[in-house]
């Protein structure tokens, strides 16, 4: 989970430096005639890369976000069984403690155990719904990811209206 997040703020670093580069290089244009150079043409692959690069991360948290919705969904209703199983246990356990039966003890004894582990389980999945799967979502949908795509789309444009004027 810290990898993730610590992945997630290079990326989101990243992102931040080259918009930052990208709109230094648009700004020093605006009043020169446009020239294809080594520069611009480095800028422009250092975008695409960056372009390519929060794409497949954005791919790969919405891969590990479903996963982890799989995870929570899969365990929710398999916890919804054991909590029956522990219940329905605990109760013959109650019932005939009376009797002396080790059967009911360990009845009994099984029943709590489980139900105890089964409440500390669904600790742990809220943990990974609201700690993994949120900020992920949320990262997916913010705007590092979404700027860097932006940010291309913009440059492209304005690259090409600056070939278009360039050439009249």
């Amino acid at each position: 989970m810290e990898a993730i997040r610590k992945q997630a703020t290079k990326l989101r670093e990243q992102v931040a430096k080259q918009q930052q580069a990208v709109l230094k290089h648009l700004g020093s244009l605006s009043g020169e005639a446009f020239m294809v150079d080594e520069d611009e043409l480095q800028c422009y692959r250092q975008l695409q890369n960056l372009y390519e690069s929060t794409r497949a991360a954005k791919h790969l948290q919405r891969n590990i976000v479903r996963g982890v919705e799989g995870f929570i969904s899969l365990t929710s209703k398999q916890m919804e069984i054991v909590r029956k199983l522990a219940e329905r246990c605990r109760k013959y356990g109650v019932e005939n403690q009376n009797s002396g039966s080790a059967l009911a003890r360990a009845a009994l004894q099984f029943g709590t155990s489980h139900i105890s582990m089964e409440d500390e389980r669904e600790a742990l999945i809220g943990i990974l719904g609201n700690q993994v799967s949120e900020p992920l979502r949320t990262m997916i949908n913010g705007p590092p990811l979404e700027d860097a795509r932006h940010l291309t789309r913009q440059y492209d444009k304005l690259r090409q209206e600056v070939e278009v004027q360039s050439n009249t």
